[in-house]
């Protein structure tokens, strides 16, 4: 498990704007919104890592666990815990896919400087963060946590 220890989801600006005004409001468990079949199995830490312009980590969160599904079978059981407004707003994300990812985690932290690529690249070794996401090793979520505070 220590090489999957944690794992890089790649997040828009304003989907990680409403989830971090929604932590801020004291909601503790939320769900992550994937197309199709992807994202972590097993995993401790989730990393948000804010794509352009940004292109930096910017919170953690733990991981709970990774259900995939029909997508109206997920967001009927699941979908509150989004940071989509509304079930509208979901169909418009998913593009006509039937099948759905979510990431559920808890206890969701803003890192109190984030992460910029540059030191993301440095320490994993990683150029440009895959649209998939990356599993990283509790080693490496040291070096990248330590240096960001």
């Amino acid at each position: 498990m220590s090489e999957r220890y944690a794992y890089i989801l790649l997040n828009y600006e304003k989907f990680w704007k409403r989830v971090s005004s929604q932590n801020r409001a004291g909601k503790v468990l939320h769900s992550f919104i994937r197309r199709g079949k992807v994202g972590p199995k097993k995993t401790e830490l989730v990393l948000f890592y804010v794509t352009h312009p940004s292109s930096e980590i910017r919170g953690v969160g733990e991981f709970i666990e990774r259900i995939t599904g029909n997508a109206d079978d997920l967001w009927n059981t699941h979908g509150g815990e989004t940071c989509l407004k509304s079930y509208e707003e979901y169909e418009d994300f998913l593009r006509g896919r039937s099948k759905v990812t979510f990431i559920r985690f808890k206890n969701l932290r803003e890192l109190p400087a984030p992460i910029p690529a540059s030191v993301i690249s440095k320490v994993t070794g990683i150029r440009r963060m895959p649209r998939s996401g990356k599993y990283i090793n509790k080693k490496t979520v040291n070096q990248l946590i330590r240096g960001a505070v």
